[in-house]
């Protein structure tokens, strides 16, 4: 019986293992803004494949109050993509708005991804400001590296995407 729960627990923790781990660094600048009246801005980020369907949301940072999420229509990109159908807050999405700095997510979904053509999207909507789209297309491949950035002009500093195998 010994010989046969020790190959049987070896190949349980085996298949606990990931096929491919495939960590996503994303990486994107709240710029600061010298007026008065600054208010931190409301800020979705998301991937979205060739027919510009949500694939997964990475983070959506608004005003974490009872009337806060009455806002979250105004990233109108991503409402309408598929924000309405998500009840906020959601555990690791959603969390409070950020001020001006640079700020970094990880995610280990990018093992999921089939390949093809995507694009990270981050959208920023700012009360008194301005409103910002901006994507990072890209073409993925199971196990591959990659690299890629935009730079936003308004709402938002520079975007980067690195995923490593």
């Amino acid at each position: 019986m010994r010989i046969f729960l020790i190959p049987g627990a070896v190949a349980l923790a085996l298949t606990a293992l990931p096929a491919s781990a495939q960590t996503a660094t994303i990486s994107y600048e709240v710029p600061r803004h010298t007026v008065s009246n600054y208010r931190k801005p409301y800020i979705a980020i998301w991937l979205e494949d060739a027919d510009r369907k949500q694939v997964e949301v990475y983070s959506v940072a608004f005003k974490q109050s009872p009337i806060g999420d009455n806002w979250l229509p105004d990233l109108k990109t991503w409402w309408r993509r598929g924000g309405r159908a998500m009840k906020a807050p959601v555990s690791g999405v959603t969390r409070p708005t950020r001020g001006p700095g640079s700020y970094t997510i990880k995610t280990d979904s990018f093992a999921d991804l089939a390949p093809g053509s995507y694009a990270l999207v981050v959208e920023a909507v700012r009360e008194h400001g301005g409103r910002e789209i901006v994507k990072v297309p890209f073409n993925w491949k199971k196990g591959a590296q990659l690299s890629a950035s935009q730079k936003g002009s308004g709402e938002l500093g520079a975007i980067r995407l690195s995923v490593a195998p």
